[in-house]
């Protein structure tokens, strides 16, 4: 399955997932259901895996940095239940700087992972086409 044939398999897995929750729920509860969705249709994916950060030749094994859900190992899924999408949501997509001292985790993105396509997805809107954001690193389309 190339990329964007699996990318349309997780969207109509997400859009699944919010016709049966709808918008209100948490981020955790969403990305469960997901997961779950991932499993029925035997997708294989990782959720809250560890992206460990080289820095001059020194691997950190664990900088805090954690994907929500990486598809396939070839798609990271960034799962919000926001108000909407921010711009600095797409830029932790693609490169996770940390948004705050306070934050208790923090996550990785399309840049230290290597991988090429990342959706973030918010489940928190009354349809889901509108709260879903493809974000490509030097993808060949």
């Amino acid at each position: 399955m190339d990329i964007n044939q699996l990318s349309g398999k997780i969207i109509g897995a997400a859009i699944e997932v919010h016709k049966g929750l709808g918008p209100g729920l948490l981020e955790s509860t969403y990305e469960e259901c997901l997961c779950y969705e991932f499993k029925l249709s035997k997708m294989a994916y990782e959720r809250q895996k560890t992206l460990p950060v080289v820095y001059k030749g020194v691997i950190k094994l664990d900088c805090g940095y954690r994907i929500d859900v990486i598809a396939e190992n070839m798609i990271i899924l960034e799962l919000k239940a926001c108000e909407k999408i921010e711009p600095v949501h797409k830029a932790q997509l693609l490169t996770y700087p940390p948004a705050s001292p306070e934050r208790e985790r923090w996550r990785a993105g399309l840049k230290l992972s290597g991988l090429k396509l990342g959706l973030l997805i918010n489940f928190n809107v009354l349809v889901l086409k509108d709260g879903i954001v493809r974000i490509v690193n030097q993808l060949e389309e």
